[in-house]
């Protein structure tokens, strides 16, 4: 029964996206269309919000500004199977490595403001927060758990090209996500440097890191950092197969 409902909601979910697309595409028309990345991606805004800095539902990720290798190897995860949206899949799918490159160019291109976090520091547990700041810019080396700063930078930014900045995501994103990495629904090329750290993570430790994330600010100046700096003293990163910018040790 499960499985019938998730086919049915996939279905619908497909048909409202095509028919939203479509009726875009006869407005386009309507008016005039300029062939545009601007035009061309309007099926990818039409959920990533305008100019791709966000979905209202909180489940849409922010794609402005992020590091076009990152966003090319997201589109690349959901071609092949690494990632599950099944209107993700179909929208990429017929489309070519090249272009997929450009789509993620034109994004990481756009520079604009960050919205301030929707939630507060006031609504939430003290001891979640501060657990969740540890393991943000601390880590924890009775798990050997880098710091987040220890690969999406110290200003929690990002990292050129391929990793992404943490700041400017809703806490539904981020607990959906790094729950997706702990049940295998969400992958990355091998080595999946985040699939091994969070599966030393408890339920707890993803709450509180995703809690403590989702109401921090982004910094005035969002853009990825261009090279990663270490903290004296902490564990170092975790080799990804996505990012071989991070070199950590075996």
């Amino acid at each position: 029964m499960f499985y019938i409902v998730r086919r049915l909601i996939s279905g619908l979910a497909l048909m409202a996206a095509t028919v939203l697309c479509t009726f875009t595409f006869n407005s386009a028309q309507a008016k005039g269309f300029e062939d545009s990345m601007a035009e061309r991606t309007r099926a990818c805004t039409a959920c990533h919000g305008d100019r791709g800095r966000a979905g209202p539902d909180g489940y849409y990720p922010r794609l402005a500004g992020k590091p076009a290798g990152y966003l090319y190897n997201q589109l690349k995860n959901f071609a092949e199977g690494r990632r599950h949206y099944g209107l993700m899949t179909r929208l990429v799918d017929p489309l070519t490595d090249d272009y997929l490159r450009e789509i993620a160019q034109y994004f990481s291109d756009l520079k604009l403001p960050y919205s301030a976090p929707a939630q507060t520091a006031s609504r939430m547990a003290p001891a979640l927060l501060a657990r969740g700041q540890q393991l943000a810019l601390r880590g924890d080396a009775g798990r050997q758990l880098p710091a987040c700063i220890q690969c999406h930078g110290e200003r929690l930014a990002g990292l050129q090209p391929h990793v992404p900045g943490l700041l400017g995501l809703p806490l539904d994103y981020l607990s959906a996500q790094l729950g997706a990495w702990q049940t295998h629904q969400r992958q990355a090329l091998a080595p999946d440097c985040m699939a091994q750290l969070v599966a030393r993570m408890d339920s707890s430790d993803l709450i509180a890191v995703a809690t403590w994330l989702s109401i921090q600010s982004a910094p005035a100046d969002s853009s990825p950092a261009a090279t990663l700096t270490l903290r004296a003293g902490s564990p170092l990163q975790a080799r990804c197969g996505s990012a071989p910018e991070l070199k950590g040790a075996p």
